[in-house]
């Protein structure tokens, strides 16, 4: 069996002779993602990202180095589901690492240069404890009842149209009259715990805040998976920070025009983002604010 730095120099070469950016490419790049994770060793991105000169990396909006952010140490992986976008040649990567001595959820976004397809840009919301509602094994536990296969080709929603199911999320939090058709089961995983809406007449009606408006929006959509990556500045999400804008990202699943699941990873400053006493978290710094 070839190594893992034998596995990812072989894509990246592959990646290099390829035309275009494409969804085996992206495919392989997620799985060699996963793969560093797991093996605790950063070299495999690093080596990725060689050769881009703006390469970005960062955790929980701050500039991170490869060499010693999560990367840098091994996860026991429970599961993990990725989503690819051709046409942004950008991928999104959730990690649920319930079972390891220090549990973790990850999402990772990464973003590549459509001709030289070296990571221009990689990012990744690290939840542990104290992080908002974190739960790895209510994570782990609500995904498994969940099924997330290849739309039909013939019923697929456009990617203009799975996106829009996932602004209409975030633009129903600072206006009331957005609808967002959602389908059964009618949660959000949110954090590790579900946070459930009321079916009525075969819809789900959420509950739903009405002032705040969310910024910085990044996106990955997957038009065969029928899903969609935002990742995002979530504004009063610390209560200890004011109205800045948190790290967070959400997945969501769109079928028959609806949301089906979503799936989020929120960080906080303080363990609890300030609801649950005042002891500061092991991180202890404001992030930096993206800029839209």
């Amino acid at each position: 069996m070839p190594s893992l730095s034998t596995f990812f120099t072989s894509l990246t070469l592959s990646g290099l002779a390829a035309a275009a950016c494409t969804r085996p490419f992206l495919q392989n790049i997620t799985k060699a993602y996963v793969a560093a994770q797991k093996a605790g060793d950063p070299t495999l991105l690093t080596t990725l990202a060689s050769g881009h000169p703006n390469l970005i990396y960062l955790e929980n909006n701050r500039l991170a180095l490869l060499s010693t952010g999560a990367l840098s140490g091994p996860l026991n992986i429970d599961f993990t589901r990725s989503i690819h976008d051709p046409d942004e040649c950008a991928t999104f990567t959730e990690i649920i690492a319930a079972t390891d001595p220090h549990p973790h959820v990850i999402h990772t976004r990464m973003v590549f240069d459509s001709t030289t397809q070296k990571a221009s840009l990689i990012e990744s919301i690290v939840t542990d404890q104290g992080d908002w509602l974190f739960n790895a094994t209510g994570t782990l536990d609500l995904n498994a009842g969940e099924t997330w296969e290849p739309i039909p080709e013939a019923e697929r929603a456009s990617r203009e149209g799975v996106q829009a199911l996932g602004d209409a999320y975030f633009d129903r939090f600072g206006n009331e009259s957005v609808v967002v058709p959602w389908a059964e089961p009618c949660y959000r995983l949110e954090g590790g715990l579900p946070a459930r809406g009321e079916m009525k007449d075969g819809e789900c009606v959420m509950v739903w805040p009405s002032t705040i408006i969310i910024p910085y929006r990044r996106y990955v959509v997957d038009v065969t998976m029928g899903a969609v990556s935002l990742f995002i500045g979530f504004p009063g999400l610390d209560r200890t920070q004011g109205q800045a804008p948190m790290p967070d990202s959400h997945l969501f699943r769109v079928e028959g025009g609806k949301m089906k699941y979503c799936h989020t990873a929120s960080a906080c400053v303080v363990d609890g983002c300030g609801l649950n006493g005042t002891t500061f978290g092991r991180r202890g710094l404001k992030p930096v604010l993206l800029r839209a």
